[in-house]
């Protein structure tokens, strides 16, 4: 009985019709609408009843549509995974580091002036040490204003200069605000070749690379950075190096 109300009472909440103009607050009951008959009539009056009885289930019944709604994401996400798989994985404009040939990819979407991506660097990091076919992909997603837009100008056209793992680390390690100048500097710092660098960083390919990892980000539901993509799972935020292992190893398991 109870879990056939939990349900009735869940479907309310889904469909925003939980008693609609009759519930003011738990315990009462406002002004109710028009009698109806039969058998909606005195369905509607057991769970009424039911709830003025056990108002916690009205708890229950949004906890259980939350497990819903988060199930559905995830099929979602893996749905999108597996649709978008090709500019995940195999765009030529997208960096790697690692292992090129390695058998599980990481996946992330960064931003240079992001701290919760500076903190997941340190991760990412560690397993790359520790797992030696394993290939990152970044996905450069300047989400946070003009400097972070400089950066993943100037990292994408380092690459060019086979120079993009070490201005990446450096970029990822400095501590403090980004702008033109700062970010000129740091290239220098890892032996880029500045005035090559500010040329090729006019480019309009970077451009559209970046445009692309933004509709790419917007296509899987990526509301920030970092956010990672590990065979068909999604993890938006910055995850620890254990984590991160558990995750390649399912990938891998998974083949």
């Amino acid at each position: 009985m109870r879990s056939l109300l939990l349900a009735l009472v869940g479907g309310l909440i889904a469909t925003g019709g939980l008693l609609a103009a009759q519930w003011t607050a738990p315990g009462r009951i406002a002004a109710q609408a028009p009698a109806e008959t039969g058998e909606k009539a005195a369905i509607g009056r057991i769970v009424r009843d039911y709830i003025l009885a056990n108002p916690e289930v009205l708890v229950e019944a949004m906890q259980e549509l939350e497990k819903k709604r988060a199930t559905q994401s995830d099929s979602v996400d893996q749905r999108a995974i597996k649709t978008y798989e090709a500019e995940l994985l195999r765009d030529g404009d997208s960096p790697v580091v690692g292992n090129p040939n390695g058998d599980v990819a990481i996946v992330e979407f960064m931003d240079y002036q992001c701290g919760y991506c500076k903190r997941a660097f340190a991760a990412v990091e560690t397993v790359m040490k520790a797992d030696g076919n394993v290939r990152v992909i970044y996905k450069e997603l300047p989400i946070l204003g003009e400097a972070s837009r400089i950066a993943a100008h100037a990292a994408l056209a380092s690459h060019k200069q086979g120079k993009y793992a070490a201005f990446h680390k450096a970029l990822m390690e400095f501590k403090g605000p980004l702008n033109r100048a700062r970010i000129l500097e740091i290239a220098a710092s890892v032996g880029i070749d500045v005035p090559r660098l500010e040329k090729n960083m006019e480019e309009p390919g970077l451009k559209q690379s970046i445009e692309r990892n933004l509709a790419l980000a917007s296509a899987l539901g990526v509301r920030g950075t970092p956010a990672f993509v590990i065979g068909n799972q999604f993890v938006p935020g910055a995850i620890d190096a254990a984590a991160l292992k558990k995750m390649v190893a399912e990938a891998r398991a998974s083949r």
